[in-house]
C-alpha cells in the first residue's frame, strides 16, 4: 500500500501548495458512485428472489414452474432505470451550469432519495417502475455531475486516480448490492427486497451531508465571473492564501482559456458537433457506447439469473465473488492510469476484455443445450466452472482499465465553456446503452416463442465491441496524463492525430498568449512594449512551461 501511494500520489515539486485536500474532496465526492452501483447492482437479486417473484407476479410461471414476472416485464424493470438516467445525464448541464456543480449535485440526490421511497413502499410493478425511473434520474444527474466536480478540483499529476475512484466507487456499490441481495434472499416477507432497496438513502444522505461543506469549484466560479470566489475556493483546495502568487497565476490561466473561448461565442448542444469540437464529442460519445457494448452490465444485471440458467448452484454466491474482484481489479487500474498513461491501459484492456468473452463464449456454446422445456442441459461442469473463471478474467480487464478510464478521458477532453455540455452527452450514450441492452438482452437470451435464445453466445457479441475497442483506442484516443484541463484543451487544437499525441509537450500558456496578445495590440497603437519579457512570439515558439496548474 505504501508503494501504490508513493508511486499514485508523487507530487511535482513545481505544483504549490497542498495537495491532500483536493484528493480528499475528490475521493469522498467518489462516492456518489456507491448510488450508482448499488441501484444497478441491486435488481440482478431481486429478479431472481422467490418471495418477490410471486408478489410482482401477474400469472407468468417461469420455466422452473414457479410464479414470476414475464422477460417482458423483466426487460422493462431492468431498463426503466436506464431511461431515467438518460435523460438525467442529459438535464445535468441545466443544474451545473445555473445553481453550479456543488449544489446540483446535492439536488440530484434528492431526486434519488424519491425513486428509493416509492421503489420501498411498492407492492406492484406499476409503482416499482416510476421509483426505478426516479431513481434513475437522480442516478444519471449524479453520473455526469461527479467526474465534472473531480476533473475541476484535482491536481493535474493525480487526476486520473480521482476521477477513476467514482469508478472504484461504482464497483464497490455493486459488491454491497451483492451482499445485501445475499442476505435477504430467503426472507419470505417485502424485507426481502425492501431492506436492500431501502439502504440507499444511507448512500444518498452521506452524499448531500458532505457537500454541504465543500467548496464550489474555482473553474465553474470563474465561468461565472466570480473571480474573487474562485480565489477562496482554490485557496481551500491547495491550503494557501488566496493572494498567494501560485493561486493568481493557476485562476489565471484558468480565465485566460476561457475569456479565449467566449471571445469566438457561446456554446450550445450544437456546437459540440461543430468544428474541432465534433472530434472530442464523437471520441467521448464512441468511448462510453463502447464500455456499455462491452458486456459488463449483462454480468452484474443478469449474471445471477445467467449462472442459475448454467447450472451453477449457488449463483448468489457466484455474483458475490465477481462483483469482489470487481473492486479489487480497479485498483490496479488507479495505480497505472497516471502512471502509463490513457492510451497503453485502454489498448491492452480491450484486448484482455475481447479473449476472455471469446473463450467464454466457446466454452458456453460447446458444453451446454436445452431440453425441449428450454432449460439448461451441462454437459460439462469444469468446462462451466472454466467459463466462469473467464467472466472473472473479463472483469478484471474491465475494472482496471475500461471501468474508469471512460469516465477519466470524457471528464478531461471537453473545453471549459462546453465542458458540462459535452460531459452530459457522453453520460447520456452511456445510458442509452445501458438501457438499449438491458432491454434487449432478456429477448436475446431467453427461451420461447419470440426470443433469440442465444444463451452463452450472446458472448460473441461482447466478443465483437471488445474487438472494436482495439480499433478505437488506436486511432481516437489522446494521452492527456499529467496535462492541466487547459493544456488537454491546447493538445488537441495542436495534434491532428490520437497516435502522435504521446510526443506532444505545451509550448505556452494561455496567459502568455494573452499576454502576447495585449502586447502586440500596444505596439501597433504606440510605443512597443515588452510584456513580462514576451516578445509577441506565436504559441508554436518555445516557452517556460513550469507553471502550477490543476
Amino acid at each position: 500500500m505504501g508503494r501504490f501511494a508513493s508511486s499514485v500520489l508523487h507530487k511535482p515539486h513545481d505544483d504549490a501548495g497542498k495537495a491532500w485536500p483536493a484528493i480528499v474532496i475528490g475521493l469522498f465526492v467518489a462516492f456518489g458512485g456507491v448510488l450508482y452501483g448499488y441501484d444497478t447492482g441491486t435488481i440482478s437479486g431481486i429478479l431472481a428472489m422467490p418471495y418477490w417473484q410471486t408478489l410482482f407476479s401477474t400469472g407468468y410461471i417461469n420455466p422452473q414452474g414457479h410464479p414470476d414476472v414475464s422477460p417482458s416485464q423483466s426487460s422493462a424493470i431492468v431498463s426503466i432505470l436506464s431511461a431515467g438516467t438518460f435523460f438525467g445525464s442529459l438535464g445535468s448541464p441545466l443544474f451545473a451550469d445555473t445553481m453550479g456543480r456543488r449544489y446540483a449535485l446535492i439536488a440530484s440526490s434528492w431526486v434519488f432519495i424519491l425513486g428509493v421511497i416509492l421503489q420501498t413502499a411498492a407492492t406492484a410493478i406499476p409503482l416499482f417502475l416510476a421509483g426505478r425511473f426516479f431513481a434513475g434520474l437522480g442516478v444519471g444527474l449524479v453520473s455526469a455531475l461527479i467526474p465534472l466536480y473531480q476533473s475541476e478540483t484535482a491536481p493535474r499529476w493525480v487526476r486520473g486516480a480521482i476521477v477513476g475512484a467514482y469508478q472504484l466507487a461504482i464497483t464497490i456499490g455493486l459488491l454491497l448490492a451483492a451482499v445485501l441481495d445475499y442476505a435477504t434472499q430467503d426472507r419470505q416477507d417485502t424485507g426481502s427486497y425492501r431492506i436492500p432497496i431501502a439502504v440507499q438513502f444511507a448512500w444518498a444522505i452521506i452524499l448531500i451531508g458532505g457537500m454541504l461543506f465543500l467548496p464550489e469549484t474555482p473553474r465553474y466560479l470563474i465561468k461565472r465571473g466570480q473571480y474573487d470566489k474562485a480565489a477562496r475556493s482554490l485557496s481551500k483546495l491547495r491550503r494557501i492564501e488566496s493572494n498567494d502568487s501560485a493561486i493568481q497565476t493557476e485562476l489565471h490561466e484558468i480565465k485566460a482559456n476561457h475569456d479565449y473561448e467566449m471571445s469566438i461565442g457561446t456554446a450550445t448542444y450544437l456546437d459540440c458537433f461543430r468544428g474541432p469540437m465534433l472530434k472530442r464529442q464523437l471520441t467521448g460519445m464512441g468511448l462510453q457506447a463502447l464500455q456499455q457494448l462491452t458486456g459488463i452490465n449483462f454480468i452484474f444485471y443478469y449474471g445471477t439469473q445467467y449462472f442459475k440458467n448454467s447450472g451453477i448452484q449457488d449463483a448468489f454466491a457466484i455474483q458475490m465473488i465477481t462483483s469482489s474482484i470487481n473492486v479489487v481489479s480497479t485498483l490496479p487500474g488507479l495505480w497505472a492510469v497516471d502512471k502509463f498513461g490513457r492510451r497503453p491501459l485502454l489498448l491492452w484492456g480491450a484486448v484482455g476484455m475481447a479473449i476472455s468473452q471469446f473463450l467464454v463464449a466457446m466454452l458456453g456454446t460447446l458444453t451446454t443445450g436445452q431440453d425441449s422445456s428450454g432449460n439448461i442441459i451441462v454437459h460439462n461442469v469444469a468446462a462451466q466452472k472454466a467459463g466462469i473463471a473467464f467472466v472473472c478474467t473479463y472483469i478484471f480487464f474491465f475494472a482496471s482499465t475500461w471501468g474508469p478510464l471512460a469516465w477519466v478521458v470524457t471528464g478531461e477532453i471537453f473545453p471549459l465553456k462546453t465542458r458540462a455540455k459535452g460531459l452530459s452527452m457522453t453520460t447520456a450514450t452511456n445510458w442509452l446503452l445501458n438501457w438499449a441492452l438491458a432491454y434487449s438482452t432478456p429477448y436475446l437470451v431467453n427461451y420461447g416463442e419470440g426470443y433469440a435464445n442465444l444463451q452463452s453466445k450472446i458472448f460473441f457479441v461482447w466478443f465483437g465491441a471488445c474487438f472494436l475497442c482495439i480499433s478505437f483506442v488506436y486511432f481516437l484516443i489522446y494521452e492527456t496524463k499529467g496535462w492541466s484541463l487547459e493544456e488537454v484543451d491546447e493538445l488537441y487544437n495542436e495534434v491532428s492525430s490520437a497516435r502522435k499525441s504521446a510526443a506532444w509537450t505545451p509550448k505556452t500558456t494561455f496567459a502568455q498568449r494573452e499576454r502576447a496578445a495585449a502586447a502586440a495590440t500596444a505596439s501597433e497603437t504606440g510605443p512597443t512594449e515588452k510584456a513580462d519579457g514576451s516578445d509577441g512570439a506565436s504559441h508554436h515558439e518555445n516557452h517556460p512551461t513550469n507553471h502550477p496548474t490543476v
